[in-house]
């Protein structure tokens, strides 16, 4: 994991506003780029891979963080 957000307790869109910033800071160099976005919005579950087929990133999936809260995987792009 390159990069971890904590989004815990930002509403929609937040979490996803949070993603696109973090990936347009890495700038040219992002591609391979592994970013996880940590949120407790259930929206997430459903924006952060829309996200990704927007903007053509790779959505690895969802886990938990160790107090149990989603994150969500983003790889940088190149959509799988």
């Amino acid at each position: 994991m390159d990069e971890e957000l904590d989004c815990r307790g930002l509403p929609c869109p937040a979490p996803v506003l949070a993603l696109a910033k973090a990936a347009r800071g890495r700038g040219d160099g992002a591609a391979g780029a592994v970013l996880a976005v940590v949120a407790e919005d259930p929206a997430a579950r459903v924006d952060v891979p829309a996200w990704c087929r927007m903007r053509g990133h790779a959505y690895l999936g969802a886990d938990a963080a160790d107090d149990g809260v989603a994150r969500h995987v983003v790889r940088l792009g190149g959509a799988v």
